[in-house]
């Protein structure tokens, strides 16, 4: 039988009479036959108190010894685990990160696996016994033996890594809640919880701060095939099932260093609708979407820019078959945007000479560069970006259709890889006839923790965005939303458009200390700092094909009184930015429209 990977965390493992109970249920997977490798964590806040211990004896502790210090925490939790499971009657060895062959990159306190060494694992296994090993922790490539950490979530990323090395037939993570809910159940008591996600749509939660599992736990699990349930420990309810992809040859070598870009894909049929100017406040995306969701329109990309003053912009693709519905709607629903304003200019600009370029990849979650190429080999190319919208998993950029040849051609040499078309299928990761279950809004996210930054007129020319967000990712600042505006304004000779884009607020003071002198440089207007933000997004790989579900959202915000200050959107997400007081209150208004507080019948 495949080997099983369970892996357990800190609280599971909190104390003596938690560790027996964890050492009955390994036995009884063990005894169904299946060779079992376990994954633990420190006991409790034993990780913490390491911590603390090491701030009073140093204001600054070197990172190598803080990994040296923290290893020691799941070395103790092994140990105890194999001798509770051997007082079972269950043969069982513990084993550290190194012993079981977790190799890294030599990188103290954020190590990224590079392999895993299973030939001494596989012995064990053999002879029938359970291996319980370390989370959190490698040993770094090379003569010198040095013990690193993984960082924040390193014993998922253990855990789902040891699966995909040994073919695992799944990886089960064990938790101190029931599994996936659909939202926070501290802020949204009726969260319910999820049978089943897709690892696309588990990534996008994970990033926008769902803490079940790491994004890094994920992303392998996505690039190896490794299926993953989330179950609580405390009861034998069967949690949550997180699908992956169908298991595809990959190279274990480099297994946290794969490309972060698995494809570029292409799709020239695409049209673009902006509505200019149009007023600032509740329900204005709302109506305009309404409209276009009962005219059976679909839309791709959304984004809504920056305010300017009382109005701010908003375009659109569709395809080019729906493009003469979509500017009927748009023209017809100007009245009741504007109401009694006569004096807004309010614009409908269409442009259907456009392609949308995108890289694909789980890969380039965590690694700021990644957007930051991308730009660049658009602007080494000649292609000027029209409109960019983001999501953990997928860049996209709208180019003149003329471009888009070199842009796809670019993209795929910078990040060695073939080009597609579009493959929405492929972003559903269950088979066809569960497809149809497939609810359109899985979950929503609320994360308070970011801050936004807006630079102002930036020339519109191939390379300013390129320069801008290569030198965030030089000094490791990673960008989630990028949004550029789609009014231009001519200074000279020169067209200007703004770029805003959202950071962690920890990051917010650095990235504007380093745009400051960038952004005098690039002839740029000012920088604008807006550290009271949040953003609520839905996530649902349903929602693809189904107009009105952006509708809908924008609706339950407007009903509330929420302004949206700036919408993005990928195929399976849509991200609003809203003030920060208002973020309670738009996640609960959301998680309500979609019903998603009402049990699921299976």
């Amino acid at each position: 039988m495949a080997p099983i990977v369970q892996k357990y965390g800190g609280t599971s493992v909190g104390s003596v009479e938690r560790l027996r109970a964890v050492a009955q249920r390994v036995a009884k997977t063990a005894e169904m036959g299946h060779p079992v490798v376990v994954v633990v964590s420190a006991m409790g806040k034993t990780t913490d108190s390491l911590v603390q211990l090491a701030t009073e004896i140093s204001s600054n502790p070197c990172r190598r010894e803080m990994d040296m210090l923290l290893s020691t925490g799941e070395q103790v939790s092994i140990a105890l685990l194999s001798l509770a499971l051997q007082e079972l009657g269950q043969p069982a060895i513990s084993m550290t990160g190194a012993q079981v062959g977790i190799v890294t990159e030599a990188e103290h306190s954020r190590a990224r696996i590079l392999q895993v060494q299973t030939q001494r694992l596989q012995r064990h296994l053999q002879d029938g016994k359970v291996v319980v090993v370390a989370g959190f922790q490698g040993i770094a490539q090379g003569d010198d033996l040095e013990i690193t950490t993984l960082g924040r979530g390193g014993s998922d990323t253990s855990a789902v890594a040891l699966a995909a090395a040994l073919n695992a037939d799944r990886c089960e993570i064990y938790t101190d809640v029931p599994g996936i809910l659909t939202t926070d159940p501290r802020l949204v008591p009726e969260a319910q919880l999820m049978p089943e996600i897709t690892c696309d749509e588990m990534l996008e939660l994970a990033s926008l701060g769902a803490k079940v599992l790491h994004p890094r736990a994920v992303e392998i699990a996505r690039n190896y095939g490794v299926t993953l349930v989330v179950r609580s420990s405390w009861t034998d309810d069967p949690g949550t099932r997180v699908i992956a992809p169908p298991r595809q040859p990959r190279q274990l070598k480099g297994l946290e260093l794969v490309h972060p870009v698995d494809a570029v894909e292409f799709d020239a049929d695409q049209a673009k609708v902006a509505l200019l100017r149009v007023p600032d406040r509740p329900g204005i995306a709302a109506t305009l979407f309404g409209e276009i969701g009962r005219q059976q329109v679909d839309v791709d990309l959304i984004v809504q820019s920056i305010h300017e003053g009382n109005t701010n912009d908003i375009a659109f693709t569709v395809t080019k078959e729906m493009l003469t519905r979509a500017e009927s709607v748009s023209q017809a629903v100007i009245p009741a945007l504007t109401g009694s304003n006569s004096t807004l200019d309010t614009d409908v600009l269409i442009d259907s000479q456009i392609a949308k370029v995108s890289i694909v990849g789980a890969g380039m979650i965590g690694r700021p560069g990644v957007a930051a190429e991308m730009f660049s080999a658009l602007a080494a190319a000649g292609v000027n970006i029209q409109m960019i919208s983001t999501s953990e998993v997928k860049v996209s950029c709208v180019v003149a259709a003329e471009d888009g040849d070199r842009a796809i051609a670019s993209l795929c040499e910078t990040f060695d890889v073939h080009p597609s078309t579009v493959r929405e299928q492929e972003l559903l990761s269950l088979d066809s006839e569960s497809s149809q279950l497939t609810p359109m809004v899985r979950g929503v996210a609320l994360d308070q923790n970011q801050a936004r930054l807006a630079i102002l007129q930036v020339p519109d020319q191939a390379g300013r965005a390129a320069k801008i967000f290569q030198h965030l990712a030089d000094k490791n600042i990673s960008v989630d939303m990028i949004i550029q505006s789609q009014r231009c304004h001519i200074v000279g000779d020169c067209p200007r458009r703004d770029i805003a884009f959202t950071v962690s607020q920890t990051d917010a003071a650095a990235a504007e200390a380093l745009l400051t002198p960038l952004i005098a440089a690039l002839d740029c207007g000012s920088l604008v700092v807006d550290p009271a933000i949040a953003k609520v997004s839905i996530v649902g790989s349903g929602m693809i094909g189904h107009p009105g579900v952006a509708a809908k959202m924008f609706a339950s915000l407007a009903q509330n009184g929420i302004n949206i200050e700036t919408i993005a959107t990928s195929e399976i997400k849509i991200s609003c930015v809203i003030s920060e007081a208002d973020g309670v209150k738009a996640l609960q208004a959301i998680h309500n429209a979609f019903e998603l507080g009402t049990p699921r019948t299976p």
